[in-house]
Order: structure tokens, then sequence, then C-alpha cells
């Protein structure tokens, strides 16, 4: 008995393992600070391609506020499941940045405001359950995504976010001291404490590093407030606040609870909206589908079953349909968050559902979000340089699984090398049209997957190949054997 509670209470190593709430709070929080600038970026980005943030400041606080909220309510779905609604996987959901270009296009075309956004949202419902529909078709699509397809989609996801790592690190894009000495120096501590913390430590300190780097890089940047100036004068003369400060004004003036409004912004469905949008649905799904098999496989060292990519795309759906209803943007699975699972290895679900539940918490307490949102980019960036490189060796290990054959050596060049390659570079498929760029032009994801299935269709395999796939199998087969037998 002695013996079982011990290794029920052991591992935060283990999905359904129990772990104390002591050590669950600080695993959990690590992953809501992880994504909690990313979960509010798009919404930033698109509230203010349509006019909401400067003609309506209320609405654009209710709809913060929402985005946070979603984004706990769908996590905990993903973690437990309702029916086939969610793959309880170790997945935290947020706002996705995918979809950035396509509803920019759309808020331009029409004109922006209210309306545009109530298109955006409309479009969401309607592609969310477009998507929804998709996941019950994943298992017979299965043959689509073997390791060396998903692996690619993983690595293409670790690739393009190391570069957002890199910008936050030296203080984020736009901001007017990027690259300053001060923010590289607020990184660089974070990024020597979580290492520090790694490895040189063991406990909770070492399964949470990230979240005591983070925290440390607070306190490294109150310090510096309190000996360096927290202005300086641009080339024109002009003064501006330095990345790095801490607004404590922004803790100070938020309310402490806000409930947080349904139906904010009315939909509006419009065919100029819904095709695109739906067109990026079938995107992400193949996004979904890449990081639940990059968390499964960094996380838990094995493949996603087609139950567990089926409801994680299934959530992917739903949970974006329901974001809508809040005004807010779709609800996907959140790349950042796979990197930490991949870089800590904890996938305990009762620690990543009490950080689902800090973020339902910060969507109904406007102060406890206050905390985090003043997080500097420096410090996130910190944190984030190792955790997305981290996604890029997930996909690695994916690609490797059933060893390097010529075939994969195709695949995986041809689909990095132009499609990836492609879609990074400004400008380089501008003849394709402005439709197709809207899809393909604003990152390497999607046309590095799209290439990755065509070719592991057309491509037959060979001797080695399938050499290759029946020794994997067999060392998992023996895997799983040494497994039964621990338990």
């Amino acid at each position: 008995m002695n013996k079982e509670k011990t290794r029920a209470y052991s591992s935060p190593y283990e999905f359904e393992g129990r772990i104390p709430l002591k050590h669950a709070i600080p695993l959990g929080i690590q992953h809501v600070l992880a994504m909690f600038v990313g979960n509010l970026t798009p919404l930033i980005i698109i509230c203010g391609a349509c006019g909401i943030a400067a003609e309506d400041p209320a609405l654009y606080v209710t709809l913060l506020q929402n985005a946070m909220l979603v984004a706990g309510l769908v996590t905990l779905v993903q973690l437990y499941a309702i029916g086939p609604i969610g793959g309880k996987v170790p997945i935290i959901m947020g706002t996705s940045s995918g979809f950035l270009g396509v509803m920019k296009g759309v808020a331009a075309s029409m004109g922006g405001g209210v309306i545009a956004y109530g298109a955006i949202l409309g479009a969401s419902i309607i592609g969310g359950l477009f998507e929804t529909v998709l996941g019950f078709f994943i298992k017979p699509l299965r043959k689509l995504f073997p390791p060396v397809v998903t692996g690619t989609v993983v690595l293409a996801i670790g690739l393009s976010l190391i570069s957002v790592g890199v910008n936050s690190f030296a203080g984020g894009s736009g901001a007017k001291d990027f690259g300053s000495l001060e923010n590289l120096a607020v990184g660089a501590v974070v990024l020597i404490v979580i290492v520090a913390l790694k490895h040189f430590t063991k406990g909770i300190t070492s399964t949470s590093s990230i979240l005591f780097g983070i925290i440390f890089g607070y306190i490294f940047c109150a310090v510096l407030g309190l000996v360096l100036p927290h202005t300086a004068v641009n080339a024109e003369g002009v003064e501006y606040t330095k990345a790095w400060v801490l607004n404590w004004s922004k803790i100070a003036d938020a309310a402490w609870f806000s409930i947080p409004a349904l139906l904010p912004v009315k939909p509006v469905f419009d065919m100029a909206a819904i095709i695109p949008v739906c067109i990026m649905f079938i995107v992400t799904a193949v996004e979904t589908v890449g990081d639940t098999s990059g968390c499964i496989e960094g996380g838990m060292g094995r493949e996603a079953t087609d139950t567990e990519l089926s409801g994680a795309v299934i959530c992917d759906g739903l949970g974006s349909s329901f974001a809508a209803l809040f005004g807010v943007l779709p609800n996907t699975s959140f790349s950042q968050n796979v990197g930490l699972v991949a870089m800590t290895k904890v996938v305990n679900r009762f620690a990543l559902a009490v950080g689902a539940v800090f973020l339902v918490l910060c969507g109904l307490s406007p102060k406890l979000a206050a905390v985090v949102s003043i997080m500097p980019q420096s410090v996130l960036g910190g944190a984030a340089v190792m955790m997305f490189s981290s996604i890029a060796i997930s996909g690695i290990q994916l690609i490797t699984k059933h060893g390097i054959t010529n075939r994969v050596i195709t695949i995986v060049s041809v689909s990095l090398g132009v499609g990836y390659g492609l879609g990074v570079t400004s400008g380089a498929i501008t003849g394709l049209g402005t439709g197709l760029n809207l899809v393909f032009g604003g990152g390497g994801i999607v046309p590095a997957a799209l290439l990755a299935i065509v070719l592991n269709v057309l491509i037959p395999k060979g001797k080695d190949d399938i050499a290759a796939e029946e020794a994997a199998a067999h060392l998992e087969a023996l895997k799983a054997e040494k497994m039964a037998e621990k338990l």
C-alpha cells in the first residue's frame, strides 16, 4: 500500500501521476508565464488593425481579459477531455498567431472597425466547427502523418519560433532600445539562472527552473531600476521608457475582480472572411498534429495515438468556436509550451491544470493578470530561446525515429529548404497571388508541412526504409515490455 502511494505521488514526469499542490503550483505557473504574452499578442495586433484599441478602450480591455479566461478553460478540456473533445495530452491552449496574416487581410478588406472584427469572429465560429469535423477523420488520415512528416512540421515550428525568442531576448520587436546591452544582460541572466538550476540542483528548483529564472528576471529588472535611468532619448530627441523597466503602476491601477462578458462583439457571417479563415483552420489542424506529436515525443518518448491526435484537433476546433463567443481569436495548441514540455519532461496533467486554473483566475482578476503582463520581453526571451530550440530538437527526434535513410533526407531537405525557406523569405512567393500569399507567405510551417505530406506519398519506400521501421518497431516493443515489468 505504501509503495503504491509513494509511486502515485512520486513523479511530475507521469501524465496521470499525483503530485503535491506545492509542487504543482510552480510547475503550472511557469507554463502560464511562457505563454502569457504570446496569448495576448495576436489579439493586440488584430484589435489595432481594426481600430478597437483606440476607439473603444473598454472593449479592448474586456477582450484581453476574456482571452485569458478562454485559454484556461479550453486547456482544462484538452487535459481532461469531455467525450471526444480533448486529447488528454499535456498541451496548453492559447490564442493562435497563425491566423494573423489572414485576419489582418480581412480587417483591411472590410475597412476595419467593430464590424470587421465581428466578421473575423463569425469566420472563427464556422472555421472552428470545420476543424472539429476534420478531427473526427484523423485516424484514416493518420497514414499521411508518419514520423518523418510530423517531425518535419515540429522542426519547422521550432525553427520559426527561434527568431521570436531572440527578438524577445533583445527586448521585443518594436522596442526603442531593441538590442541594448541592458536587454541582452537581462535575457542572459535569466538564461544562466535557468541552466544552472536545471543542471546543478535537484527537486522542485530543477523541474521549475523556468519559473525561478523568470522570477529572478523580475528581481534583476527591479534592481536595475534602482541604479539605472528608466528613460533614454532616441536619435530624433524623443524620450522613451526602456523595455526592461517594470511598470508597477499597471498593477496598482488594475481592478481586483471583473466578470468576463459573453458576446462583447456580435459575430458577422461574411463569406469573404469565412473562406480564407477556414483554409487556415486546415493548416491549424496540421500544426496541432505536429504540436501534439512533438509534445508526446518530447515529453513521453513515444508517438501520439490516433485518439490523442483526434481529440486534440477536435478541442482545437470547438475551443476556437467557443473563444469567438467571448470575442477572442481562435485558440490552438501553444508551441511555446510544447517546447517547455520537451525541455523539462514535466507532463503531469495536474500541474498543467493548475496553470490553466491560474489563467482562469487571471481572466477574473485583472490585477493578477497585470502582475504577469508587466513582464519585460527580455525576461521572457531568456527562457524562450532555450524552450523554442527544444521544439526543434523534438522534431529531429521524430524524424530520426525510424533511422536516417535517403528517402527521409530527401523529404526533410526539400520540405525545409523549399517549403520553409520560401515561406519565411519575404516576397519570395509574391508571384503566387494575394490569396496564396496570405496562407503560405506568413511563415514556413504550412508549405513545409504540405511538401512533406506530398513527398511522403510520392516517394516509394526502399528496403532500407522498411528495415529501419521494423527495427524501430522491435525496439518500441522491447521498451513496452520493460515498462510493463516495472509496473
